[in-house]
């Protein structure tokens, strides 16, 4: 009793000595924190930084509006992983003055700056999963994520599993697992995925696939984690035989969108749900819609370290609020006198909160370091979405909060097929429809069947609620002969669906019925002739038939591949180009004063002159210049310097586009296949033969059509039966080993070779449009005449044939369809041959890439030799005035002088010119030049 009293005693005591407002360091009561002034907090980024800083101003905004506090805030971007460049950004907030720091994501970057916070007793908050004592962190501890993992496995009964972790960081949930496990939990195989630290974490990939562990549970940072399901499913260990458990808390803020039809198990936990309402708050300030439909059902943008931001503000104002904390002036470099005196008590008051409202990830408390009070949520990827299956917390655990299964899809159907059983025809193998299940175990039934036949037949038992037996019906899918009204193979079957048979004994007569088959699935094409005899349910697939043929082969290089960059109309155009410019070197060679030399340089009275653009000189010179190696020659006048300089460019670009262009030609490989098209195969181009598979409508269809083309191919597979295959199978075999042969099939069935054959490829378009359907006995069944006694024994007629379109309409609707043929076509067995993209064939250049500049060096030869017969004309012009001789004289005689194209020396002192008999013949050959030059 004393006890007890004494303890009332001491709370009355303390509520006597209680002041009414709080105080703290002579900074006044709490009624005067309005009065204060701002206190500014920090937040240093180094990811997503515009997304970081939207939601740290938002959430400033939230707590001052709710508060009434006046949070401003101090932001800065680092480099991720840069310490250095972190404790720069962080000295000058502190010399500004903070009243704590935010960020950044990297861890060493964080932990550096941790311990300077500690030492200055300036709140530092960081969120990522860590079990250090210093600082804040309102990520869930390693310890407690353990325990919600635990739960998770113990709930799905895993007595063995595989443990993927990405670094050593993690490795303390595994100890805290076993720890919670015992000795008597399930058998655990450990593997690290970022072994090689490069991003490559496919060859640990493959040991999980060799494993015969299918459940694994991953745990990885944020970075790491899509990748880690990207290279999983490039290594073929997501699909419906493996379970996930996703141990990183962004696992609804990655793009799932390629893994929601995988049909893998995969499990993940969030921190909080899209549809609260601060959620999509924050939604809208970030920019993004807040229809759930935006995030692909139930994924959410915004990341755990988002969202641990925003409520730590929350709850440094919500404590800012109890006990002012004013920032000062600190110095990185003087720690010792930069410690505030009050820093451990904001630190320790912050600890002490409780903290429910405005929060994204639940309320808040702490016990010790260690941040509590939040709950899971379990979730789930399905075809729809993100779904929650269950939540969890400390306390309580997990609970699942499944949806109760939906019975809608029976609503309108009814119940006339459940426990019925029929008998459903398989072809075997025949991938990817049907085939046997790849085991070392001896499988027998429907069990020992897959493919998506098979699936479809299942989704379709569920659906109508019957059972179902497969037989494999063989490769002959069979015909119906209206004249004889027989029929075989499966259809035969079909219309036998119940068999009569007379038994004599003694003198009782027996009638017995057998069944032989209700249904068929397969790759089974509706034609009208199998209408005349059976029934199909609506298409659940649309096809058409192809030629499948050998990828075209790399083409054995030409003798003269050097001139395929350039097509045939550039190389003429370029050959009359080069004589074009050659030929105006020559006539302006003749036509320029200055390109006559003195031969002899030391006379200086020379009696001849001398020209450098001979016709051959000009040849070797335009080909030196267009081979890019120079002459001796060098053009003297401004109008062979002019189409000159025109040329070099003109051959600057020719010579630029031709290398660019050939190296090409010599990289690119230019595939050629004997075959482009149908017209190709029907007439034998380059004795490329074809056949089909002998029985069925690929073979059906050449031999009923009526164009000309498929008439002829009809005539030349009668004509060459060996052609013909029992199977597509061995239809595929052939066109593989034989680069002359084509077979033609289904272009779905083509699809699905080529992905697995990396060399085979499918030719032109589709011959014709038909569908798959799935083969049933006619709604009325006729009695035969002889038995008519008995048609009472005989089943009545199917009325099931409706029922099967409207589930397969519910099929197609759902997605299910293309889904199963994603699953089946695209998943199973793929991977194989390399998904890139065709490289763009090399093409020649033609004139219409050069012609611009063919138009620059024709535009620039012309006004040079424009150029150069006006200088012609005004020295002729000169030079008679000069010796005072008739114009028109003097004109005759230097155009005779000109077109004597054998001619290459000048005589200057030639007693037959008209300037001799000129009283100034005695000008010398320096001044004429000179005035040629003028």
């Amino acid at each position: 009793m004393l006890g007890k009293y004494s303890l009332v005693l001491l709370f009355i005591a303390c509520i006597q000595f209680t002041p009414n407002h709080a105080q703290y360091d002579g900074y006044g009561p709490i009624d005067n924190f309005q009065n204060m002034g701002s206190v500014p907090i920090g937040l240093l980024t180094d990811q997503n930084t515009d997304q970081m800083n939207t939601v740290f101003d938002h959430a400033i905004e939230v707590a001052n509006q709710e508060l009434g506090t006046s949070l401003t805030s101090l932001k800065a971007e680092v480099n991720y992983g840069d310490a250095y460049q972190s404790y720069g950004r962080l000295c000058r907030m502190l010399e500004t003055g903070i009243a704590g720091v935010f960020g950044p994501s990297s861890r060493q970057s964080a932990l550096h700056l941790m311990s300077i916070c500690d030492s200055m007793d300036i709140p530092h908050v960081y969120s990522y999963m860590s079990d250090y004592a210093e600082g804040f962190n309102l990520h869930p501890h390693p310890a407690d994520l353990a325990q919600a993992l635990f739960s998770l496995i113990t709930e799905f009964n895993w007595s063995r599993f595989i443990f993927l972790y990405e670094s050593a960081d993690y490795l303390k949930i595994l100890n805290e697992l076993t720890t919670l496990f015992g000795m008597n939990g399930p058998v655990v195989t450990v593997l690290r995925y970022d072994m090689q630290l490069n991003g490559n974490y496919k060859q640990v990939l493959r040991r999980v696939r060799k494993s015969v562990d299918n459940r694994i549970v991953v745990v990885g940072s944020s970075e790491t984690m899509p990748e880690f399901l990207n290279q999983a499913q490039q290594v073929g260990i997501i699909n419906e035989d493996y379970k996930y458990i996703i141990g990183n808390l962004d696992f609804h803020s990655f793009d799932l969108e390629e893994y929601k039809y995988s049909e893998a198990n995969i499990t993940g936990l969030r921190m909080f749900s899209p549809e609260k309402m601060a959620v999509k708050e924050l939604l809208m300030k970030l920019g993004y819609p807040t229809d759930q439909d935006e995030f692909r059902n139930g994924s959410c943008p915004i990341t755990v370290e988002m969202a641990l931001t925003y409520d730590a503000v929350q709850l440094f104002a919500e404590t800012l609020k109890n006990l002012p904390f004013k920032p000062i002036s600190q110095n990185c470099s003087q720690r010792t006198e930069s410690v505030r005196d009050d820093g451990s008590s904001f630190k320790n008051y912050m600890r002490t909160l409780r903290l429910s409202e405005r929060l994204l990830t639940g309320p808040i408390y702490f016990e010790g370091n260690v941040r509590k009070g939040y709950h899971l949520d379990v979730i789930e990827l399905q075809p729809s979405g993100i779904v929650k299956v269950g939540t969890w917390d400390e306390q309580r655990g997990y609970r699942p909060q499944r949806l109760a299964p939906t019975t809608a899809q029976f609503d309108n159907i009814d119940n006339s097929l459940a426990n019925k059983t029929f008998i459903v025809l398989l072809s075997v193998p025949n991938k990817p429809y049907a085939q046997l299940v790849e085991t070392f175990k001896q499988l027998e039934g429907n069990s020992q069947y897959e493919g998506y036949g098979v699936d479809l037949i299942k989704e379709l038992a569920d659906k109508l609620g019957f059972n179902f037996t497969f037989v494999n019906g063989g490769n002959d899918y069979g015909s119906y002969n209206k004249t004889s009204n027989e029929s075989t193979g499966m259809l035969r079957e079909i219309i036998m669906g119940v068999r009569h048979l007379q038994i004599i004994c003694l003198v009782i007569i027996l009638h017995v019925f057998l069944q032989r088959a209700d249904l068929a699935i397969t790759d089974l094409t509706i034609t009208s002739e199998r209408e005349q005899a059976i029934d199909f349910t609506i298409p659940f697939m649309n096809l058409g038939i192809a030629i499948l043929y050998l990828k075209p082969q790399k083409a054995t290089p030409e003798l003269f591949t050097f001139m395929d960059p350039f097509s045939e109309d550039v190389w003429w155009f370029l050959g009359f180009s080069f004589l074009g410019v050659a030929l105006s070197f020559f006539i302006l060679g003749r036509l320029s004063p200055s390109e006559w030399d003195n031969p002899y340089p030391c006379i200086e009275e020379p009696e001849e002159l001398e020209n450098q653009f001979t016709l051959g000189n000009s040849i070797w010179f335009t080909t030196g210049a267009l081979l890019q190696q120079g002459s001796e020659i060098g053009p003297k006048a401004l109008s062979t310097r002019t189409v000159a300089s025109f040329w070099w460019f003109f051959t600057l670009i020719v010579v630029s586009s031709y290398t660019a262009n050939l190296a090409a030609f010599l990289t690119i490989e230019k595939p050629q296949s004997l075959i482009n098209s149908v017209d190709d195969l029907a007439d034998n181009k380059d004795g490329v033969v074809y056949g089909a598979k002998r029985t069925g409508s690929t073979r059906n269809f050449f031999l009923t059509s009526e164009d000309e083309r498929y008439k002829k191919m009809n005539k030349f597979m009668t004509e060459h039966p060996e052609h013909l295959t029992e199977d597509n199978m061995e239809g595929v075999n052939r066109v593989k080993t034989n680069t002359h042969y084509a077979f033609l099939m289904e272009s779905t069935s083509i699809e699905y070779n080529t992905k697995r054959e990396c060399n085979l490829k499918k030719i032109g378009d589709a011959l014709d449009e038909k569908g798959y359907g799935i083969a049933m006995r006619k709604s009325e069944y006729h009695v035969p005449a002889d038995l008519s006694d008995y048609k009472r024994d005989y089943p009545a007629d199917w009325p099931h044939r409706g029922k099967f379109n409207n589930a397969l309409l519910e099929l197609q609707e759902q997605g299910v369809l293309e889904k199963m043929k994603n699953k089946w076509w695209n998943e199973v067995g793929t991977g194989i041959c390399a998904t890139k993209e065709d490289a763009p064939d090399a093409t020649p250049l033609d004139m219409n890439n050069l012609e611009g500049v063919f138009f620059v060096l024709l535009v620039g030869s012309c006004c040079a030799l424009l150029y150069g017969i006006i200088s012609w004309v005004l020295f002729v012009m000169k030079k008679a005035r000069h010796y005072q001789v008739p114009l028109r004289d003097a004109l005759k005689e230097e155009f005779q002088f000109v077109i004597d194209f054998n001619n290459y020396i000048r005589v200057l002192k030639n007693s037959a010119s008209i300037y001799s008999r000129s009283r100034q013949s005695s000008m010398s050959a320096a001044s004429m030049a000179q005035t040629g030059d003028s």
